[in-house]
């Protein structure tokens, strides 16, 4: 846009992997990680790229003045040329490069354009990669093959945190195909000339398997009852909000809701297996990795850091990714690639089968939410507490403030116990729990005061108002007010996730006799500040509302002493295609403030508005995710 080049002149290469250049804009400054996590990558390059833009555009204005012999003054740009304003000349950006393009030293910080006469910015222009994709030709890194190259699988275990110890190395080593056996803290790798030589391998493995210091033990649904017990301790936690008087709002209070919810480990289930090719030189000082990651500068850094050498020396090709969710923003795979590459000397493509990455994942925390609503005489929440038990640490109180609602008492407190069982980032962090829990407690509110559920929202978003405005908007587009067909309710919820503020009315049903809940319709309403490509953000909030309804209705990994129970997609079972809302509805609410991270906006608001339509239509409250069948004839029975 600032550069003012024609976008189908415009050809995107992957950059070189140096965050001190290409970082983002991370604590203030640029140059932080090269990373895609937690919607930061509009917000932390938007003002950076349309400056370099802005400066890339005087460089080739500079450069055209020198050529005619005028003034930098003498010049505009128009789609991909330079014009001299006082004869009307033209010469082509492609031409200036070709002649050679040189700058001065300490280029001027350029002003930037009105955002009146935006060209690109807040226009849907085609993808760069849709072509790529389609046609096959983009590179993962598990189409990656290099001259001798050989295949690598783990056998880990079902326990987190389990160390082994081989007791039949020299059998394995005499099976077909098998290049080596090597010992990991956390697994056995076996290395072999094929994949399907190390897979039919697997099975003769004989493991001792030391539990000291790992998950044995820990059974993910007795842990909700010890969690219970810490939430009626909340002092001994950590406070994440304390303001005002939330104990003498309690004591004047007209009414208390109170009300706990539950949420069960969530694998990150992307597309592609974990996989990474690495090779070792022969002299080991230095090393070439092909990888599909969303952190590529901590990548690069975990191959040197195992090897024992310089960033540098690390010739590192960033591949496509297919799916991380957060998962990928981890280096335990491209660490494990590293050593069995350095044992065997060998180019080596390890992948993690399904079956491990699901047994062995690095899941979005269990929790347990205790919250308590104090509701004066005039109908207003006066006091709000919402105590957080679980797994996971900081991943668990992410989502738990309430900014945007006028609560002048709150109390949030946060209990963290470490399990020793993996949790990592899942696409929106604890915004997914942490929400619905908010979201649902104050449908059940509203319902014991006998209000509409939207107009008690919006009583209590006075001090926000693109947060009221988006409520009121998503409320509009859904007929809030209109009857349903029989059979039928509605419910909203909102959040706020990355400065993004999304809200969501679904309209739904349940089967009485199976206890399936399905979502007929959704619309959503967001308000991200200005939205860079209008159709992207749009394809976020629709997947991101799809993925966030699979988990909300289906998804969730249990331990049984200390074992993972699920094993693949058939007992971990994803929202299918027939699932899906036969109406999906976004609207972009237009604004002039800053762009915000829309990756993962509409997550958020999927269980809130589910368990707030179930409210509706049932009377009754959905207070653990997911809402299986099983769960919701439970809760149907009473």
């Amino acid at each position: 846009e600032e550069m003012d080049a024609n976008w189908d002149d415009v050809h995107i290469e992957p950059s070189p992997i140096e965050p001190d250049t290409y970082g983002l804009q991370w604590g203030g400054k640029l140059g932080g990680p090269m990373i895609t996590v937690g919607s930061r990558t509009v917000r932390g390059y938007y003002s950076a790229l349309r400056q370099a833009g802005a400066q890339a555009r005087w460089v080739l204005r500079w450069n055209a003045a020198n050529q005619w012999n005028t003034t930098v003054e003498n010049t505009d740009t128009s789609p991909s040329q330079v014009r001299q304003l006082s004869t009307g000349k033209t010469i082509s950006f492609a031409d200036l490069a070709a002649a050679g393009i040189t700058a001065p030293s300490g280029i001027p910080e350029q002003p930037l354009k009105d955002p009146a006469t935006f060209r690109l910015i807040g226009k849907s222009v085609p993808r760069a990669d849709v072509a790529a994709k389609s046609d096959g030709s983009a590179t993962y890194a598990m189409d990656i093959h290099v001259p001798g190259m050989v295949y690598a699988i783990i056998e880990r275990g079902r326990v987190h945190g389990a160390k082994p110890t081989l007791t039949n190395k020299k059998e394995i080593l005499a099976r077909p195909g098998v290049v080596d056996v090597v010992t990991l803290n956390h697994g056995i790798g076996i290395v072999a000339d094929s994949l399907d030589a190390a897979f039919s391998t697997r099975g003769y493995l004989k493991i001792n398997w030391n539990t000291q210091d790992s998950a044995s033990g820990y059974d993910s649904e007795l842990a909700y009852k010890y969690y219970a017990q810490l939430a009626e301790t909340p002092d001994k936690g950590k406070a994440l909000e304390q303001k005002g008087d939330v104990q003498a709002a309690k004591t004047q209070a007209a009414l208390i809701v109170e009300a706990t919810y539950l949420n069960d480990f969530v694998y990150h289930a992307q597309m592609e297996p974990l996989n990474a090719v690495v090779a070792v030189a022969p002299d080991g000082k230095s090393a070439e990795a092909w990888v599909g990651s969303q952190a590529h500068d901590s990548a690069r850094q975990q191959v040197a850091k195992t090897l024992g050498i310089r960033f540098e020396d690390v010739d590192y090709h960033p591949c496509y990714l297919g799916g991380g969710f957060g998962r990928r923003s981890m280096t335990d795979y491209v660490e494990e690639a590293t050593l069995l590459a350095k044992a065997v000397m060998r180019p080596v493509k390890l992948i993690w089968a399904r079956e491990d990455d699901l047994q062995y994942g690095a899941y979005r925390p269990i929790s347990l939410q205790k919250l308590r609503v104090a509701v004066g005489a005039d109908g207003m929440i006066q006091g709000w507490e919402h105590h957080v038990v679980g797994t996971g640490d900081g991943l668990l109180a992410s989502g738990t403030g309430v900014e945007y609602y006028d609560f002048a008492n709150q109390y949030i407190t946060l209990q963290s116990i470490d399990h020793q069982v993996r949790t990592k980032h899942w696409r929106s962090v604890g915004h997914g729990p942490n929400k619905y829990a908010i979201e649902a407690i104050l449908d059940e509110t509203a319902f014991k005061l006998k209000v509409d559920p939207v107009a008690f929202r919006l009583k209590h978003m006075q001090q926000d108002q693109r947060a009221h405005r988006v409520v009121e908007t998503a409320a509009q587009m859904a007929g809030w007010d209109q009857p349903v067909a029989s059979g039928r309710a509605k419910g909203i919820a909102f959040a706020e996730r990355s400065g993004a503020r999304t809200a969501a009315v679904v309209e739904i049903s349940v089967n009485h006799d199976t206890g399936k809940i399905t979502v007929h319709k959704c619309w959503m309403a967001m308000d991200a500040g200005v939205i860079v490509q209008p159709d992207n953000a749009i394809a976020q909030l629709e997947g991101g509302f799809l993925q966030g309804l699979s988990s909300v209705l289906y998804e969730s990994i249990t331990l049984t002493g200390g074992e993972v129970q699920q094993n693949n997609f058939d007992d971990y079972p994803l929202l299918r295609m027939e699932d899906t809302p036969e109406v999906l509805e976004v609207r972009l609410i237009p604004s002039d403030e800053k762009p915000e991270g829309v990756g993962e906006a509409s997550l958020p608001v999927v269980g809130g508005a589910v368990a707030n339509a179930f409210l509706a239509l049932t009377g009754k409250t959905l207070n653990h995710m997911p809402f299986t069948p099983e769960k919701v004839l439970k809760v149907l029975n009473g």
